[in-house]
């Protein structure tokens, strides 16, 4: 394995097994596996890219950093030769975590004094400037994301978001230094070591940009940011003859479907709205399901009542909606309890036979995937950016689709179905 990510969420690590994989146009990626938490085998021999997928986004700071470390551990045993830490284009933490101490740790155990931080992603219409995290035209605070149910992110400035969680100071390379090139990123990266800066913000408006810090940190051994980080790490290893470049392909899977939705954002809420015109559509009432009148029963019977016509059924609602919840049962009481539902949920579906799965939301695609412990997911084509179909073989095998909660058009989950069916 050349090259190993950390990712904190698993929606996020399809995203960057999808960036690894399709590789630049022309260039093609690399032979890209995602892994739901740290495995307990090796790796397949042909695998260039592993990306091990935890659930640590929205855990302790102390707990993220153990588990990030130990998925290190592994991806340095399999003979990685550059490492990714992942998390969120929108940065999602607190002020006190976990991508600062998580970073720091990674930083520490591979002994590098200055760390690319760069969370943009052009594609997604988010980009860094000065220091500040868009959102397509908003700011960061501006976009929705401030109403974020579990991390509210109310600050743009990466730079002074991320000093509140690092014990080091953190560094900048703004835009005009990053449009001269990689040797010109690079070289503000060393004088970062030489001011004691451990992190530095890395600006990105544009593919061309993030490419071009791929190039400068060729030969780090840590860099850290949103999945176009990795735009163009598979064309520094094509380029030292380390990798040919292939294009990713999966066959597709027939069968039975299922559309789960745990995310709130507002583009999820948009999708759910255009799909319920065409197809079967089934809000979870969850004080209803705090109170214990409702269950995961009540979905599998409502996804099977409705076979063939790509059944949908949500947890999302308007951010008031879901603060009037919060306040009256508490947030982790809350967001645990549909965690599990959905989770109990996938388990008795893909029980009864369903074999096409789309879940949106990070939480509820980490609580989904980890109950229905998949092991290794082959990376195919991609569905919308930063969404690719995913293929776990084995004795139930299924295909699934894992998309963050801002990610994807309008149509979004009958096209996922149709490609998970290779259509």
């Amino acid at each position: 394995m050349l090259l190993g990510v950390v990712a904190d969420d698993f929606t996020g690590a399809s995203d960057i097994a999808n960036t690894l994989a399709k590789g630049l146009a022309g260039q093609g990626g690399l032979k890209t596996a995602q892994f739901l938490n740290v495995p307990s085998l090796k790796a397949p021999a042909d695998i260039e890219a592993g990306v091990v997928a935890l659930k640590s986004r929205s855990i302790a700071a102390a707990d993220a950093v153990a588990q990030s470390l130990a998925a290190l551990r592994w991806l340095q045993d399999q003979g990685c030769r550059q490492i990714v830490f992942k998390y969120c284009s929108t940065f999602d933490s607190t002020p006190d975590g976990n991508i600062g101490p998580v970073a720091e740790a990674l930083a520490a155990a591979l002994d590098q004094k200055s760390v690319v931080v760069c969370p943009a992603f052009p594609g997604a219409g988010r980009t860094i400037y000065q220091g500040h995290l868009f959102v397509h035209d908003r700011l960061l605070s501006e976009s929705g994301l401030e109403k974020h149910p579990l991390n509210p992110m109310t600050d743009p400035d990466i730079r002074r978001w991320l000093a509140r969680q690092a014990k080091h100071p953190v560094g900048l390379v703004a835009w005009p230094s990053v449009r001269q090139g990689p040797e010109r990123i690079a070289a503000e990266l060393q004088q970062a070591v030489q001011r004691g800066q451990r992190l530095v913000i890395v600006d990105a408006i544009t593919d061309d940009d993030l490419v071009a810090i791929g190039r400068a940190a060729a030969t780090a051994l840590l860099l850290t940011g949103g999945s176009g980080i990795a735009l163009g790490l598979p064309g520094n290893f094509i380029a030292a003859g380390l990798a040919k470049g292939a294009r990713p392909q999966v066959a597709g899977m027939s069968g039975p479907e299922a559309v789960l939705a745990g995310s709130c954002s507002g583009a999820t809420r948009g999708q759910i709205e255009h799909h319920r015109r065409r197809h079967p559509v089934l809000a979870i009432d969850v004080d209803k399901v705090m109170r214990g009148a409702s269950g995961a029963n009540d979905i599998v019977t409502f996804v099977l009542a409705n076979a063939g016509k790509a059944p949908l059924v949500y947890s999302s609602g308007a951010p008031e909606d879901v603060k009037a919840l919060q306040d009256r049962y508490g947030r982790e009481k809350v967001a645990h309890r549909l965690d599990r539902l959905f989770a109990d949920a996938a388990q008795g579906l893909v029980a009864k036979g369903i074999r096409r799965l789309v879940i949106a939301g990070g939480e509820t695609s980490g609580a989904v995937v980890s109950a229905l412990d998949l092991g290794a997911l082959t990376v195919g084509p991609e569905i919308d950016p930063g969404v690719p179909v995913l293929v776990a073989e084995g004795k139930s095998p299924i295909a699934l689709a894992l998309k963050s909660g801002n990610f994807g058009a309008s149509d979004f989950f009958a096209k996922a179905l149709a490609r998970l069916a290779g259509a």
